[in-house]
């Protein structure tokens, strides 16, 4: 049976109480029983309207989170609303990583609801912006990319597009020692034919492929694949390091056609060493072959992560991530030397692609 759902709007709060029992459409069996209160949040398009709310699951008495999605307010806002619904219900619920949101449940009647854990961290963005004009340490930089990378390397592997990777959409744990990814709104299924619609991501993110010199109307089709992922995980990796906004004093369009038509890409500061700022060039150079997987990303990350000097006592980083400061002087030699021969290799091979494209 579905959720009986009481809903009043006081102001701009939500009260919503559910008495919830094995919906129909629903991947897990959810019993919620409480009186919740949340604020509305809007994210994404204009036509999308979630609110977020806490609630007590029945198993393991976990405090999740409630997403509940606008229905639009016509038929035809209603069928593509229930589109993009089922569509992130299906991919969340078969994808699964560590650093990826964990979904926990879904319903669609009488609302569009889904349910994942409760991440109580701040989004990436708004911990950057909280620490400005202060940067993160270099170590905790690489070990949130590598989170990332992951996260979307498992995405690629099950064929699957992010299409909206941005800060907004990171959130950090509540120790802030890693990065997961959420909201698959826009996430998309690459088909063998790679059609993909063209209104999609966040301007500032996007990647050059996805715009046209001629506006394309919403629901038209165009080509583009997986690299676009690539292309905004670039300016997030940009934004890591500098702890700053990407085209700054643009607006939205200014920075869209700036990346698109003048093939315009923030400032690489000169004191990023030259391998950082070969993985960042190279996940944003205008042809999207020339990018690179993520696979050869977190190699690259990887090496350059064990490449710096060892950290502090107390870092706020994964172990997993830091392991290197465990080994001794000698294996870290020639580890190190290994991976340098490894990132040479990746540079060379770039090299050697970016060549015959130009040919």
């Amino acid at each position: 049976m579905c959720p009986r759902m009481f809903l009043q709007q006081p102001h701009n709060y939500l009260l919503m109480r559910l008495c919830w029992s094995t919906p129909s459409y629903c991947s897990s069996a959810l019993k919620l029983e409480k009186v919740l209160t949340g604020r509305f949040m809007k994210e994404g398009l204009s036509i999308r309207l979630s609110c977020l709310l806490l609630v007590f699951s029945w198993y393991s008495d976990q405090v999740v989170a409630i997403k509940v999605l606008h229905s639009g307010s016509t038929s035809g806002e209603r069928a593509a609303l229930e589109g993009r619904f089922i569509r992130e219900v299906n991919m969340m619920s078969r994808v699964k990583h560590e650093n990826l949101v964990k979904f926990i449940g879904a319903c669609k009647d009488p609302l569009m609801v889904i349910v994942t854990e409760l991440l109580p961290g701040m989004s990436l963005r708004k911990y950057l912006v909280s620490i400005r004009p202060r940067q993160l340490e270099s170590r905790v930089a690489l070990s949130y990319a590598l989170d990332i990378a992951r996260a979307m390397d498992c995405l690629h592997a099950n064929g699957i597009i992010h299409r909206d990777l941005k800060p907004d959409n990171l959130l950090l744990t509540a120790n802030q020692k890693s990065v997961k990814l959420a909201d698959f709104g826009l996430a998309r299924e690459e088909s063998v034919t790679e059609m993909m619609t063209a209104e999609t991501g966040t301007y500032r993110w996007m990647a050059p492929e996805l715009y046209s010199t001629v506006t394309l109307r919403q629901g038209e089709k165009k080509h583009y694949n997986n690299k676009v992922d690539v292309y905004s995980f670039g300016i997030v990796l940009w934004e890591l390091v500098t702890n700053r906004m990407p085209f700054e004093g643009m607006s939205n369009l200014q920075a869209a056609y700036a990346a698109a038509f003048k093939q315009e890409r923030p400032s690489i500061p000169e004191d990023i060493s030259p391998d950082l700022a070969f993985i960042i060039q190279s996940c944003w150079v205008e042809d999207p072959n020339l990018r690179p997987s993520f696979g050869q990303i977190i190699r690259m990350l990887n090496a350059c992560l064990f490449m710096l000097s060892p950290p502090s006592p107390s870092p706020s980083v994964p172990e997993s991530n830091i392991s290197v400061a465990a080994a001794s002087n000698g294996t870290m030699t020639v580890l190190s030397a290994r991976l340098k021969g490894k990132f040479a290799f990746l540079r060379q091979l770039f090299s050697a692609k970016r060549t015959r494209n130009s040919h």
